[in-house]
């Protein structure tokens, strides 16, 4: 898909950070994360060509066929269609150089029989409707997204990101979660902290948080439950802060998910020898159960996140076993997995374990819990029967690599 982009004349912005990342940069890196690989890039004069060098030459741009075109530009006037017609295809993207968004805005456009009736916002133009002549202007669908007119205007730019930073699969918790989230990642975008980091301040506080529980007092409990939600919160702010700033990687995927499941682990330890300090050794049972269902959990779980995603897309595997779940709602184990297993995931589970530890259920979770776990493992083995295995049209199918 193609893009075309014109710079008018002046605009001394085009460099200005948004969000930790400059401008232009933004605009077109979004667009290549809407499906964009092919940008024309129309600017009105050659001494530009240093300012927009650097830009261009940018990693987050490292992919993208870009053409340019030194000429003035009016998007409102036929001829200065008629003057790049050769190097339009039959479709392509209208993106403003001034619209800061996110990639899910532009994918959602639909394609215009006409020109536009604004050239400020994004649009999906045909060719033939651009170059035909049409005289009357369509009005799209407008696309989320902050005109940035003026340097004041960034900071509501930085806003509206961080505010659609989420995923859209989230859920009421942590829509909750990431709105308490906002203010450090916008704080953050502007700091050479990186998303691994915050991965990492997540592990330590969960660590603390186990610590917390292993005491075996309510106080401490209470505590502990404070620190692990706290832990939950850098779960969710990595993400955010990745994807405001393109940072997005297979390490992080990675990283992320090991970093849940060790604090998951010593969060169970922290329970099972807090509450053995507590009630005695009757405790240690269910403790036990716990933590081997959650190592066979995790061992299950990613053993299947493989056979489900390709090489280089681990971070697909939730959405694309959950839309596996919805096509086989007619079988009753997909239909009761479905509503139930948001549940495992943290930022759901923080909210819980904070309220059982206040309430002073703390027993009653272990037990729960401990059945949870080995739940989880006995219906993922399950589902990777079901939908993974070799044949099965829900499997991936992965290229061989030749001797």
């Amino acid at each position: 898909m193609q893009a075309v982009l014109a710079i008018p004349d002046g605009e001394n912005i085009l460099t200005r950070e948004v969000a930790g990342v400059p401008l232009l940069i933004r605009v077109i890196a979004t667009a290549m994360r809407a499906g964009v690989d092919k940008l024309l890039i129309v600017w009105p004069q050659d001494d530009l060509r240093s300012v927009l060098a650097p830009c261009l030459m940018s990693p987050l741009l490292r992919g993208l066929e870009i053409n340019h075109v030194v000429r003035q530009f009016d998007p409102r006037q036929p001829a200065s269609w008629a003057g790049i017609r050769e190097t339009l295809q039959d479709q392509f993207y209208w993106v403003p150089w001034n619209w800061v968004t996110h990639k899910r805005a532009l994918a959602g456009l639909t394609a215009l029989s006409s020109p536009p009736e604004s050239w400020d916002a994004p649009a999906l133009l045909e060719k033939q409707a651009i170059l035909g002549g049409a005289t009357n202007p369509s009005s799209p669908g407008l696309a989320e997204g902050v005109l940035i007119t003026s340097a004041s205007r960034i900071r509501e730019a930085e806003r509206f990101l961080v505010a659609h930073s989420g995923k859209p699969t989230d859920g009421i918790y942590s829509r909750f979660n990431r709105l308490l989230c906002r203010p450090a990642v916008q704080l953050l975008s502007h700091t050479p902290v990186t998303p691994n980091w915050i991965t990492l301040g997540g592990l330590v506080v969960g660590i603390l948080a186990a610590f917390m529980y292993a005491q075996g007092f309510y106080a401490s409990y209470v505590a502990g439950a404070l620190l692990f939600f706290l832990s939950g919160l850098f779960d969710e702010a990595d993400g955010m802060l990745a994807r405001i700033k393109f940072r997005e990687s297979v390490f992080g995927t990675w990283f992320e998910g090991f970093v849940d499941e060790t604090t998951y682990l010593l969060l169970f330890g922290g329970i099972t020898a807090g509450l053995y300090r507590e009630r005695g050794s009757r405790e240690l049972t269910y403790g036990y159960l716990l933590i081997i269902g959650c190592v066979l959990s995790i061992a299950v779980t990613r053993l299947q996140r493989k056979l489900a995603t390709a090489p280089g897309r681990p971070h697909e595997y939730a959405g694309r076993l959950n839309r596996l779940m919805e096509e086989d709602a007619s079988n009753l184990v997909s239909r009761v997995v479905r509503q139930i297993h948001i549940f495992i995931k943290k930022g759901v589970a923080i909210h819980y374990l904070l309220i059982f530890t206040v309430i002073g259920g703390l027993p009653v979770l272990l037990r729960l819990a401990a059945l949870g776990a080995n739940l989880t493992w006995t219906v993922a083995l399950y589902f990777g029967w079901r939908f993974f295995r070799q044949g099965k049209p829900g499997a991936v199918v992965r290229e061989a690599r030749v001797a």
